[in-house]
């Protein structure tokens, strides 16, 4: 269940990280060996042909690189479960980490502690403003479904949201999609106050009366429809203006120096969508390896990802590496959400909600944010033809 879901406040997420330098001292130079003496000299004696023949040593074999993995208690993230238990991609070892706390993630990313995180896709502008060396690499899985906007009873219409409380994750992915399915019903969005509530104060909140409509995922959003049965649901992460800007999604980081390694990096981001290849052919088997990943239930990882394999019968559609290709710009034809290259259009509306409430303070490029360069690497190799 969506109970773990990262949308905390980005502000200050990214302004709390803080760079440690850890300086080794030098010693002075080495000292030379003392030169021993050469003993003399004995005659050369005849070897016997063929039997004391020196044999070659086994050239050492070349160490694997490990790729440290952090992610948190969320059915879209364990694919690297899948990667590790199944070994996809031998050439890199995973160290996977529930890190439960994204403060704790993206500060050891930007420390060089860690290499790989999976988290929501809203972090770039902020980061790219902080001047934080950690980029996205690629878009993983669009919310289709799991994500509700709403409304308590009684309220019918935008405008009696005027001047009321709605509980959101401020700093986060929920409060621009209340602040756009605001606007797009006539309200602006600063005439609401959002209530910052983590899910289970918000459905509190909203049971009680103290807000009178939020932004829940599942299962979080049946509980309140179960509670408040006159309650509505105003919106979805399935309505079309939401499909086709893919708003609410997930995505994967990378920490700079990380990805300075190139082709490695390139290895971590095939591990990941081997693993989904291998869910869409297995997904019995592969739900059940993320269920122990987590120690999450099987039901519920197959509420969030589906049961089939075909990404579309969950609260979220987990992209395959064409569908990721296309939506990052870096393969023809039109991804499930949104068009081919669609990344820089998400990355643009992004940063506009950011700087409307006041998280950043101008406009960014993507690549301050993002760096295509480890699915190119893999791309150029005859990955994924």
């Amino acid at each position: 269940m969506k109970i773990h879901h990262p949308v905390y406040r980005i502000a200050s997420l990214i302004a709390g990280i803080v760079f440690t330098l850890f300086l080794s001292s030098c010693s002075g130079p080495p000292q030379e060996p003392e030169k021993e003496t050469p003993a003399p000299e004995e005659p050369a004696k005849e070897a016997p042909a063929e039997t004391n023949k020196a044999e070659e040593p086994a050239p050492a074999p070349a160490e694997i690189p490990t790729v440290k993995v952090s992610l948190f208690s969320w059915p879209g993230y364990g694919f690297w479960f899948i990667a590790k238990e199944k070994n996809l991609v031998p050439e890199i070892n995973l160290d996977i980490q529930i890190i439960e706390d994204p403060y704790e993630s993206f500060g050891q990313m930007a420390a060089g502690k860690l290499d790989v995180t999976s988290s929501t896709v809203e972090y770039g502008p902020i980061a790219a403003e902080e001047g934080v060396p950690v980029k996205m690499v690629a878009f993983t899985n669009p919310s289709y479904g799991t994500d509700k906007i709403i409304l308590a009873p009684g309220v019918t219409d935008a405008k009696q949201l005027i001047g009321k409380e709605v509980a959101v994750l401020e700093g986060g992915l929920t409060q621009i999609y209340m602040g756009i399915w605001l606007e797009e019903n006539g309200v602006a969005f600063d005439k609401v106050k959002y209530t910052n509530l983590i899910m289970d104060d918000a459905v509190a909140a909203m049971v009680s009366g103290k807000v009178a409509a939020g932004e829940f995922w599942e299962p979080f959003g049946s509980n309140v429809l179960k509670a408040l049965p006159e309650a509505t649901v105003a919106a979805t992460s399935k309505d079309p203006y939401f499909k086709k800007t893919a708003l609410l999604a997930d995505g994967m980081y990378m920490s700079g120096s990380f990805l300075e390694k190139g082709e490695v990096a390139s290895l971590a981001v095939k591990a990941y969508f081997e693993a989904v290849k291998f869910w869409e052919a297995n997904p019995a088997e592969g739900n059940e390896i993320i269920a122990k990943g987590l120690q999450f239930p099987v039901a519920d990882v197959e509420l969030v990802i589906g049961a089939d394999g075909s990404s579309g019968d969950g609260g979220i559609y987990p992209f395959n590496w064409t569908e990721s290709s296309q939506f990052m710009g870096l393969s023809e034809g039109d991804p499930p959400f949104g068009k081919s290259g669609e990344i820089r259009n998400h990355w643009k509306l992004t940063n506009e909600w950011w700087v409307k409430f006041g998280v950043v303070k101008g406009t960014h490029p993507m690549e301050a944010g993002i760096d295509l360069s480890p699915m190119k690497i893999l791309k150029e190799s005859g990955y994924g033809e």
